[in-house]
Parts: C-alpha cells; structure tokens; sequence
C-alpha cells in the first residue's frame, strides 16, 4: 500500500543566534556571500582582461560598433526595477502577504526573462548586422567580438540562472512554505539577484559606454 505525501505547511520562525563575527547571519545566507566573492572575482578578471584589450590594440568606439546603447540601456532599466521587486517580495513575506509577494517574485521573474529576451535579439542584431561573431568581426578586431559575447554572455548565464532560482522560490511561496514570515531563503536568492544587477551595471559602463 502507496503512502501519500502531504505537505505540511511552514515550519515555525527560525532565528540564528547572534555570532561574533556574523551576527545573526543564517549559514545559507554566509555560504552566498563567499559565493558571491569568489564568482565576482571572475567578473573582475574578464573585465580587468578586457580593459587591458581596449588599452593596448586598436578598439572601435563601442557605442558605434554596438550599435548604440538604446537597448542595453533598457535592459539596465529593466534589471534595476527587478531588484527594486525582489526587495518587496522580501518585504510582503516579512508581512506574511503571501499574494504580494508572489505578485513581486512573478514580476522580479518576468523581468530576468525579458533581459534575456533582449539579450537574444541583441545577439542575432549584431550577428546579422553588425557582422560579429564569438571569434570573428566584419569591421575591426576579432577580440572585441570575443570579448563582448564571453563578457555579457557570462553575465547573462547568471540571468538565466536567477530566474531559475526565483522560479524554485515562487513555488515555495506559492505552496505557503513562507507564509510564517521567515524570508531567510528568498533574501539569500536576494543577493544573488542583486549581485547580478550590480554586475550588469560595471559590464553596461566598461563595455558599452567607455
């Protein structure tokens, strides 16, 4: 005879206690940060290699060769409003909103979907028009074609990752496994959202605009 699973709702409120060096900070919520240091630390070593690039080979001026920068600035703008969503969905589960944070987790995901979206487009525009390639490009040197596509797809393989993330807590939000109030997982995928925000912004400046 089968055994049925039921689920049995949220657990009660969990709260560290206060640690010397991490206060009242949750393991999951330390295992992000150091994550979130080591990962930054690759960010940093393409865009230090890429300003190395820019500074010592002949460089098209990259609002030109892009194309402009009409659509990554909407995409910046899309990003920024996510992480202003993911904060309120953090906020609405504080206040036990179970339909107010799902409202803002849904919104927090449709935006990294439609980044991505864009970011498609951006690609097969810039293949097809532009003539750039991951190890050619039509107008100058390869390396900035190279450059830009390792730099921004990096970056938006951790988009798609988020929304992942997100996805996997909207069904806890939804199945009520924060309805106690305890935002200790949702802040946790908060700082990796947030991360990649903060990210795209230094690759919009370094890549797109200087």
């Amino acid at each position: 005879m089968g055994h049925s699973h039921t689920h049995d709702g949220p657990q009660p409120y969990h709260e560290y206690p206060h640690d010397p060096q991490f206060a009242k900070a949750s393991p999951g919520k330390i295992g992000m940060w150091l994550f979130l240091a080591t990962d930054g630390m690759s960010f940093s070593g393409f865009l230090i290699s890429y300003a190395v690039l820019r500074w010592t080979r002949a460089w098209p001026n990259p609002a030109e060769a892009l194309g402009g920068v009409e659509l990554s600035g909407f995409m910046t703008f899309l990003l920024i409003c996510s992480s202003v969503s993911m904060v309120l969905a953090i906020d609405a589960c504080k206040q036990k909103n179970r339909q107010a944070m799902l409202r803002w987790l849904a919104a927090t995901i449709f935006g990294g979907i439609a980044f991505l979206s864009i970011q498609a487009y951006e690609y097969m525009h810039l293949h097809h028009a532009m003539g750039m390639s991951f190890n050619s490009y039509a107008h100058g040197d390869a390396l900035f074609s190279s450059t830009f596509f390792a730099i921004t797809g990096f970056h938006g393989l951790h988009v798609l990752s988020g929304v992942i993330y997100l996805i996997t807590m909207f069904v806890h939000a939804y199945r009520g496994d924060f309805d106690n109030g305890d935002y200790n997982q949702l802040e946790i995928a908060g700082l990796f959202w947030h991360f990649v925000d903060l990210v795209w912004i230094l690759v919009f400046t370094f890549v797109y605009l200087l």
